[in-house]
């Protein structure tokens, strides 16, 4: 443990170096984690009330700085009965080709205020294998410690990586990984999917900048092998993927494939995350939702899903209220931002604001930034929205 700790320092120089105190306290402890935890936050978080300051001492804390138990909360509704859960299904560690511990993934996702992430270190490239003790499942088993502490929920998976046509996948809610590794991809594919694994197939657009529906592909969901397809990755986005997803009645996905800290990647913004409806917080909630086709695949400001479950969203963001002057006042209740085209004019709604504008003679509206196809955007009817 000591060698992986230097490891993961070594790499992660940038990190938040309270996220490697606490790491510190974890590995060189015997006390359980929870316990870690709480020494943790009380050394720098309580020790940073006002009264501390009018007692004369040598050194003062400066632990208003510490952002590591600081969550950015990201405000969706939901519609009928479903909650809105933020996930992202493409993570990596140091046990695959990652640079940041199983638990940190915890922490950082917890941070950006997500619900549930999957780790999903690929089988075929693990660069600190000879440095690591541990076999294929020992990445969830240590994320999933620290996201029982969090209340976030961490889902098993592995990456199956090959070259095109082939491409990558990611194998979700496995019972074991282990028993995924073969030679032949194809052999790979089918022992996940005799787990009951969700198979999503990954950034069909990487590494050529091709997004191309090869025949393997085509067999693949012929036979029900793949389950769903990253139509947004790291910083890319598919809109051509959108179509397959529609055609074949797959799950639209967006996933990070994050391999260094997320941090500095993606600053003020969102990560790429799918937003999941479900019936419930739980592992078994998402898989049905999964399951189900009841997401949307949000990154930069754009989102994409089924008109059906793209229409009900929007409506619970956004309400209006009519005017005396032939204009209306609308409002987004989310955390995301809209662009609506109406009639000749373009509008943006900001995330938690109300702007004024026209009534559409035609009292339909455009919503630039929502795919529904790749050449298609959501269109709404304002008499289908709720009033304020």
């Amino acid at each position: 443990m000591k060698v992986a700790l230097n490891l993961f320092i070594t790499r992660n120089c940038s990190f938040n170096h309270s996220l490697l105190a606490l790491l510190k306290l974890k590995i060189f402890s015997n006390k359980p984690d929870n316990i870690c935890i709480d020494q943790y936050m009380k050394r720098f978080i309580t020790q940073s009330l006002m009264n501390n300051l009018h007692k004369k001492k040598d050194v003062y804390e400066l632990t208003r700085l510490n952002n590591l138990f600081t969550r950015n909360e990201i405000n969706i509704p939901g519609f009928d009965d479903y909650r809105v859960l933020k996930c992202d299904f493409h993570t990596h560690t140091v046990f695959s080709d990652g640079l940041v511990w199983p638990d940190g993934r915890i922490y950082e996702a917890w941070q950006d205020g997500l619900d549930a992430i999957a780790i999903t270190d690929h089988i075929e490239h693990r660069i600190n294998q000879d440095l690591l003790n541990g076999d294929l499942n020992q990445s969830y088993k240590i994320a999933k410690t620290a996201a029982d502490d969090m209340d976030l929920i961490v889902i098993p998976g592995v990456e199956i990586t090959r070259d095109k046509p082939l491409g990558h996948f990611n194998a979700l809610f496995i019972q074991d990984a282990n028993l995924i590794e073969k030679e032949d991809p194809l052999d790979s594919l089918a022992e996940a999917k005799k787990q009951g694994a969700f198979i999503v197939w990954n950034h069909p657009g990487w590494p050529d900048n091709n997004v191309t529906l090869y025949p393997i592909h085509e067999q693949l969901i012929t036979k029900g092998i793949i389950n769903g397809i990253e139509v947004m990755n790291y910083k890319d986005f598919y809109p051509k993927a959108i179509n397959w997803c529609v055609s074949f009645k797959k799950t639209i996905m967006a996933g990070s494939d994050v391999h260094c800290t997320i941090s500095g990647m993606y600053r003020n913004r969102f990560r790429p995350m799918t937003l999941v409806f479900a019936r419930e917080k739980s592992e078994a909630g998402i898989h049905e939702a999964l399951l189900a086709r009841r997401t949307i695949a949000l990154f930069d400001g754009y989102m994409a899903g089924e008109i059906q479950i793209l229409s009900q969203f929007v409506k619970s963001c956004i309400k209006i209220k009519y005017m005396k002057n032939s204009c209306i006042a609308v409002t987004n209740v989310s955390d995301i931002p809209f662009h609506i085209f109406n009639e000749d004019d373009s509008y943006m709604l900001p995330e938690r604001k109300t702007i004024m504008m026209r009534i559409p003679a035609n009292h339909l509206w455009t919503l630039e930034n929502c795919f529904v196809k790749e050449d298609s955007k959501l269109s709404i009817s304002i008499n289908e929205l709720r009033l304020q």
